[in-house]
């Protein structure tokens, strides 16, 4: 069978728009081999678990060729799989497994840099200044006297200097590791490589590419100073660099690259589809990479960002989804991922982090649009802080004595010592150690306890495909046409509604007391279609866990420090948390959520 042509059976096209996509860190999901690192047919081996979850689709990192300096995303060969993660046949088998199974597969792409042992960039050491190998990349003379002094005052995003010195005097960009030299995208060469790219991986059957640093590809003009003080440096300079608000980030003409990557998209059958890394100053700019001539999504990591208040969540979901209005095209949710610490430990750690997490997912999960869930979120796991410093990869660790490496140790699958069924019978050990009180965490462990964090995912996840209310996609606001009205680059003035959305986004707020949100997803007169991989149309599952089709579904989460009433919101679905019976009423504990079935409420 032709991986291009074995694309999961009677979905739309527009699958993506309400999808569940699944990350996997490829190194640390699943090890086939027992050499302690995960790979492509552990990938493959636990594809039943995913379909069993019930997500929609599977993001992978990086799988490349590559010396792994930055755990892949340093690349060296784009159009082959590193001997660590297996072949190109691993690859095949995998996805030709996956979609048979009803799976998409979406596949990191790293077009702002290479590894320094990319070919290009080997040749490019070997020639002159001024010779066109360095012209791919951004080679520039220093300044001072004897050129000594950096073209500019970057800073890498991972500390120090963003550029290097070679021999012959001459210096290189790298906003990240000097291991991955940025390259020059007004070169027409880089261009149409990265294009022959995205056909490679397409014509092997992939369903989209999530672009990696998708804002940072084209670098103003002159590469002018930005002025760094000591106020701008450390933390505060991280966080400027992460919001696009420098000379190296979201600048007008990255668009042109994403107007000529569309048209090879759509002329690719199944709904092949795009998802932006980016991070810009505004809203409104980053609602720009998104529409029919460019890119179908962009991650949005305010709501990542949120803190733990109702106050918080509200602001975001409400930005968020007048943006997407804007721009006639879903949002996207995500909690965590590979650069994140993992939100268990974010919202507290502990009993009080797991429950708040738990509501979170509920939250997440009942909002229009697509939801990204990173890989043992829905165990529960928390951010391992305590690795010992000699074990940790992160390049970004020496620089900055910051590591995202907590967030990336191997899943635990079975069994009560590390690694936890990681790897094949008889592997000891995983590339990183995983807490020794892991096993009550492990799938294993979780698999058919009604309480547990990943029977809650399982059966979200079965409400979500299966409910009306959720499982329909608003396509733009009130008078939209998707692509048609781009959201201007320069930020207006706004104000925020009290507690109203903008028609056509699928919420609608319901009055509630302080620190509660409410909301309700209402129910198309007609029947919708299957946005995700076009489950039946049924409500099925243990008593407490159905509902009634034809109802809309009201999203309660209690914020507010105190247990709250919730009988008028109607029949409950599924909760974070169990309801408590009081004389009075039947109240939702604090820091859980809850879904409700009724045919109206508030």
């Amino acid at each position: 069978m032709n991986p291009a042509q074995a694309h999961p059976g009677t979905a739309r096209d527009d699958w993506w728009r309400g999808a569940v996509v699944y990350q996997v860190y490829v190194r640390s999901f699943a090890d086939s081999d027992g050499d302690g690192i995960g790979d492509l047919q552990g990938i493959r081996s636990r594809l039943p678990y995913l379909r069993d979850l019930g997500v929609d689709a599977l993001w992978l990192t990086p799988f490349y060729r590559s010396p792994m300096v930055d755990g892949g995303y340093d690349v060296a060969d784009y159009r082959d799989v590193d001997p660590m993660f297996g072949t190109l046949t691993d690859f095949d088998e995998m996805i030709t497994d996956a979609h048979a199974l009803g799976l998409r597969i979406i596949v990191d792409i790293v077009p702002n840099h290479t590894s320094d042992v990319h070919p290009w960039f080997v040749a490019a050491l070997a020639a002159a200044p001024g010779s066109p190998e360095r012209d791919r990349y951004l080679f520039r003379d220093g300044r001072g006297v004897d050129g000594e002094e950096p073209p500019n005052d970057w800073e890498s995003i991972f500390g120090g200097p963003a550029w290097t010195r070679l021999p012959d005097g001459q210096w290189y960009l790298h906003l990240f590791d000097p291991a991955q030299p940025d390259l020059n995208w007004r070169h027409p060469e880089v261009r149409a490589e990265f294009e022959q790219i995205l056909r490679f991986w397409l014509d092997r059957g992939v369903d989209g590419f999530r672009i990696d640093v998708a804002h940072g590809m084209i670098k103003a003009d002159g590469l002018p100073d930005i002025g760094w003080t000591s106020a701008t440096t450390g933390r505060r300079q991280i966080e400027l660099l992460g919001k696009g608000r420098l000379p190296y980030f979201d600048q007008d003409e990255v668009h042109d690259i994403y107007r000529a990557w569309r048209p090879i998209l759509d002329s690719y059958p199944g709904g092949r589809m795009t998802i932006a890394e980016a991070w810009a100053e505004t809203p409104q700019r980053l609602a720009s990479y998104i529409g029919p001539d460019e890119l179908h999504q962009a991650f949005n990591f305010d709501f990542l960002d949120a803190t733990w208040s109702a106050d918080s969540f509200h602001k975001v979901i409400d930005t968020a989804l007048a943006e997407a209005a804007i721009v006639g095209a879903p949002t996207t949710w995500v909690l965590s991922n590979h650069d994140k610490q993992r939100h268990v430990t974010r919202y507290g750690d502990g009993p009080v982090g797991l429950r708040r997490a738990r509501a979170a997912a509920l939250l997440m999960l009942a909002l229009p649009g697509s939801a990204y869930l990173y890989q043992g979120e829905e165990l529960g796991l928390p951010e391992v802080l305590d690795l010992p410093d000699h074990l940790r990869q992160d390049p970004a660790f020496g620089r900055t004595g910051e590591s995202r490496d907590g967030c990336r140790v191997p899943l635990p699958w079975q069994g009560t010592q590390p690694p936890y069924g990681f790897g094949p019978d008889g592997c000891e050990a995983s590339w990183l150690p995983a807490p020794a009180d892991w096993a009550g965490l492990s799938v294993q462990a979780q698999t058919g306890v009604a309480d547990s964090t990943l029977e809650l995912y399982r059966r979200a996840l079965a409400i979500r495909a299966e409910h009306p209310a959720l499982r329909a996609t608003p396509v733009a606001g009130a008078g939209a046409q998707p692509g048609r009205q781009r959201p201007d680059r320069q930020q207006p003035d706004r104000q925020q509604p009290d507690r109203q959305q903008p028609e056509g986004t699928g919420v609608t707020w319901l009055a509630s007391e302080p620190g509660l949100l409410a909301f309700r997803r209402t129910t198309p007169a007609a029947p919708a279609e299957p946005v995700g991989t076009g489950k039946p149309d049924k409500l099925a599952g243990p008593a407490g866990t159905s509902g009634n089709s034809a109802a809309d579904l009201v999203c309660v989460v209690n914020l507010s420090g105190a247990p709250v009433a919730v009988g008028r919101y109607g029949v409950p679905l599924i909760t974070s948390e169990p309801l408590a019976e009081q004389p009075d009423a039947t109240v939702l504990p604090v820091d859980a959520a809850g879904w409700f079935t009724s045919s109206r409420a508030g």
